[in-house]
Parts: structure tokens; C-alpha cells; sequence
């Protein structure tokens, strides 16, 4: 099978982090699984300040983002397609013109963007940050990483996380609501404060100080409190509960931003930071933090090592795959089957129709999960199985790809649902139904759950068509797989493709 790095693994690759606040770009060397960062670009774009009422990203917001990127990709020129990875946070979750944005800036980048939830992106925050920790001894901690538009909680020990949660809280969000004239009173502070209380408090016993050993902050807000406390000489390695409220006092007594004299605090900073202190300030008192150290690493390191597993072959969906099968009760020996059939399919076909590495994958994935429906019902099991395939929390999956997923699910039998194939992001409609194909063929071949074995079948691929040929005399010794097979071609005749078998 050819894969995405036949020859060797990359030397480097990037990572890029669209934040709601900033955009932030890493280039790093892989050598022997660790990474040398060789370059760090950071903007700070306010992605999440161009939301209209509406949740549109209005003209000027899409304008300064994608003039970002545009600048970002001449870094990007020289790496190929595997070694570069794009992640949308909070702000491209809940815009709902993200795919105007979306196809705008990879038409600019000629790379991807994964939106993801905030279970994965506090994930890979946890792997970013942890991959910077003293593991000797393993112990539990607690790691925050406060965004433009929402607040990551995560309990982990070692490189594991355990407990992980996103709040729709962030500096932006935060500072547009409270202090969105620019001036931080302290009828504003606590109206913050209680809000943020009021968002945390249905996680308070999860990620309360007594579970866990040490706290760790990471990305911009927190950095940059850490960095004018340290400078204004109120505490020194951590930021602590004392330092913290002696902060949003001088902001009350100063009132105004623009008169903030915070050594440590840019021009850009300095309108989304009142926001950003609140968040901080309610999560030490809600949580019991006394203390807490500020992280040098964050999201784009963590998508950078998530990178590096799966050129590895140490890819997390794999495991998140097979702990969803586990929990729908899937029969696995008739997933083995059908993994096993799609694949001696695809071996086939791969080279006409153009095929990689990530589309075996998802052929794979999806024979191991096309039955997790059953679970549900058996009548219209394939539609139940898409919907749980979209909608859990899977880690290492962006939308994008449970979306993929859930769509091959959900066309591995019955009528094809083209409209579905035309507007997925990312793929192009017929290669999406090529791989569709060849999942339902394996499953028509194996409908005896086992009884039947599967000859040796020969197929010639066409754009538009595709020849099954069987051995002499095997489909009229097997006439109900004949009779699918004749309804198959009738399926595929509504989506304009031709299958022949002879």
C-alpha cells in the first residue's frame, strides 16, 4: 500500500493554531520521535471579536485571518501534504459561515484546516503541555489553557489525560460582555466573576484541588499574567491567589485600559486581558488553586507530537475506534471480515482511483464501526450508526473526519445519500464514492456473517464504472449474492456509476 511517507519520515513539520484570539504557527525538526522547534510565528488575529450577532465571521475578520495565513504559508512552501496540520478551535466551531472561511484560506494554504471540538483540542493541549513536564514521579495534574473563546480543564498524569473539559468562556468572549468599552470596574468584575463561577460550577468536583497534585497554565492569558506579575513583582516562578487579586485590583483603581502601565502587557493584549484575568481569577477561587505554573507549550505543540504518533503509526483514532466498537457491543469478528474484504478490495483499485494511505484508514475505521447501530435498532441501523459516529467525543478526530466516517456508515447499505457526499469538505464527490463502494461490496460478500468464503475476485476500475469478475460458475452457486449484487447495481445506477460482474 503506499503511504504518505513511503520513503522516510518528514525532517520537519508545522502546526498551526486558529485560535479566537490569536493565530500561532510552529515549524519543528522530527528527529528519533522528539522535535526541535526551528521557527514560531504568532498574530494576533481576533478571530472570535468578528462574530456578529448572528454568528457570522463578518468581511473584516475573514480579511485579517486569511491575510495571516497568506503570510504564514511562505513558510509552509516546502512541506508536502502529511506534514503540515491545521486546527480550528472555538470561534470555527460555532461560526456558521465557518466553511465560507474554511475553503477561503485553504485555497490560500493548499493544506486543510480540522475543526475540532473541545474535547480534542483540550487534548491536545494536555499532550502539548505534558510532553514539556517532569514525569518523575507520575502524578496527577491540572492543566488550564485559557483561549479566546473558551477555557480547556484537564486532569492528567504523565502523558495520559484523564479528565478532560471545554467551557465556552474565553478572554474575548469574556472582555466583549463585561468590558467592552474598556473600562473594568468592579461592579463589571464581579458580574465576571460570577459568571464564570456560575459556568464552572458543574465541574467544580471534577477538577477541584483534590484531585490533583499541581497546576499548570498554558497560552496567551496566562502567560501573559504570569509574565506582569513576575514583572511587577508581586510573586516569582508561579502565579498565586494573592498575586492574582492584587492584578484585578490595580485594574479596578486604573479603570481604563489605555492607562494600564502592566511591564509585560502589549497594545494588542491589553483589550481582550480584563476578560481574560476574570477567567483566571474565578477558576483559582472555584477550583481551590493556590498556585499555578505557566507553561511554555500549548496547543500547536500538542498537535505537532499528535502528528509525530501518526507518522509513527501511533495514531490515537485507532484506539478511539476501537473503544467505540467495545462500547456498542459490535461483533467483532464480522468487522474483521469486512476490514479484511475492503482492504483486499482496495489493494485493487488503489492506484487508478488515486487512493493514500488516510483513505485505507478510513475504510478500515469504518468495516470496524459500520455495525455500531445495532446498539440502537436493527431497522435503519446504518443511519443510527452515522449519528453516533458523528456526534462522540472520539479523540483524534477533527468534525471533519467523524463527519467522513459517519458518511461511510451511513452509505454502507440502502440508497446512497448523494447530497451528503456533494457537500463534504474536504474530498471530492467521487472519490468519496469510490471508498463508499468498496465498503458495501465487502459487506454484500460477507451478509452470511462468515458462512460463505469469499473467492478470488478481480476488478477493473474506471472512473465512472467498475468490472467484478468472478471465478466460472461461483455467483450461480451462490444466487443470494448474485441477487444483492443485482441490487447493488441498481444503487449505483442512481449515483450515475455502473458496476458490472461477470
Amino acid at each position: 500500500m503506499k503511504s504518505l511517507f513511503t520513503k522516510s519520515p518528514p525532517e520537519s513539520v508545522a502546526a498551526i493554531d486558529l485560535g479566537s484570539n490569536s493565530f500561532h504557527m510552529i515549524v519543528a525538526r522530527l528527529h528519533e520521535g522528539q522535535i526541535t522547534k526551528l521557527d514560531k510565528l504568532r498574530e494576533m488575529v481576533r478571530l472570535g471579536a468578528g462574530l456578529d450577532t448572528d454568528n457570522n465571521l463578518t468581511e473584516e475578520a475573514i480579511e485579517r485571518a486569511l491575510s495571516c495565513l497568506a503570510r504564514f504559508n511562505q513558510r509552509l512552501s516546502d512541506l508536502p501534504k502529511g506534514c503540515v496540520r491545521i486546527i480550528g478551535t472555538r470561534t470555527l466551531r460555532i461560526a456558521t459561515n465557518t466553511y465560507k472561511f474554511q475553503r477561503l484560506a485553504e485555497d490560500i494554504l493548499s493544506h486543510p484546516i480540522e475543526i475540532v471540538s473541545g474535547i480534542e483540542e483540550a487534548r491536545l493541549i494536555y499532550l502539548g503541555v505534558a510532553h514539556g513536564l517532569d514525569h518523575d514521579p507520575p502524578r496527577p495534574r491540572l492543566v488550564i489553557d485559557i483561549g479566546g473563546g473558551s477555557t480547556e480543564l484537564i486532569i492528567g498524569e504523565s502523558y495520559l489525560p484523564k479528565k478532560l473539559e471545554s467551557l465556552s468562556m474565553g478572554c474575548v468572549s469574556m472582555s466583549r460582555k463585561y468590558f467592552s468599552k474598556g473600562l473594568v470596574t468592579r461592579k463589571g468584575t464581579r458580574k465576571a466573576l460570577l459568571a464564570v463561577l456560575q459556568r464552572l460550577e458543574p465541574y467544580e468536583n471534577r477538577f477541584s484541588q483534590s484531585n490533583w497534585d499541581e497546576a499548570i497554565g498554558a497560552s496567551g492569558t496566562i502567560k501573559a499574567v504570569g509574565r506582569i506579575l513576575t514583572n511587577m513583582n508581586w510573586c516569582k516562578d508561579e502565579i498565586t491567589f494573592e498575586a492574582l487579586n492584587k492584578l484585578v485590583d490595580y485594574m479596578i483603581e486604573k479603570e481604563d485600559i489605555n492607562t494600564f502601565d502592566l511591564p509585560g502587557l502589549s497594545s494588542k493584549r491589553a483589550a481582550v486581558f480584563p476578560g481574560g484575568v476574570m477567567v483566571l481569577a474565578g477558576l483559582f477561587s472555584g477550583l481551590g488553586i493556590k498556585t499555578m505554573k505557566v507553561s511554555d507549550s500549548a496547543l500547536r505543540e500538542g498537535i505537532v507530537y499528535d502528528m509525530v504518533g501518526r507518522i509513527r503509526h501511533e495514531d490515537v483514532r485507532t484506539h478511539s475506534v476501537l473503544q467505540l466498537a467495545e462500547r456498542f457491543h459490535v461483533d467483532l469478528k464480522q468487522a474483521d471480515l469486512i476490514k479484511s474484504t475492503v482492504r483486499y478490495l482496495f489493494l485493487q483499485v488503489e492506484e487508478y482511483w488515486k487512493c493514500d494511505e488516510e483513505d485505507a484508514q478510513f475504510l478500515k475505521w469504518s468495516a470496524q464501526l459500520h455495525e455500531i447501530g445495532l446498539s440502537i435498532a436493527h431497522s435503519q441501523h446504518h443511519k443510527h450508526g452515522a449519528y453516533i459516529a458523528e456526534y462522540a467525543d472520539m479523540s483524534g478526530f477533527s468534525r471533519q473526519e467523524q463527519q467522513l466516517l459517519a458518511l461511510f456508515i451511513r452509505s454502507h447499505r440502502g440508497k446512497l445519500p448523494t447530497s451528503q457526499f456533494k457537500n463534504h469538505v474536504g474530498k471530492k464527490y467521487r472519490d468519496l464514492l469510490h471508498l463508499a463502494i468498496l465498503l458495501r461490496l465487502a459487506v454484500i460478500f460477507h451478509r452470511s456473517r462468515g458462512a460463505t468464503k469469499i473467492p478470488e475476485i478481480k476488478l477493473i476500475p474506471n472512473d465512472s464504472s467498475l468490472l467484478l469478475e468472478f471465478p466460472p460458475d461461483w455467483l450461480d452457486a451462490h444466487p443470494l449474492t448474485q441477487a444483492d449484487l443485482e441490487n447493488e447495481i441498481e444503487y449505483l445506477k442512481s449515483v450515475e456509476f455502473e458496476l458490472t460482474v461477470y
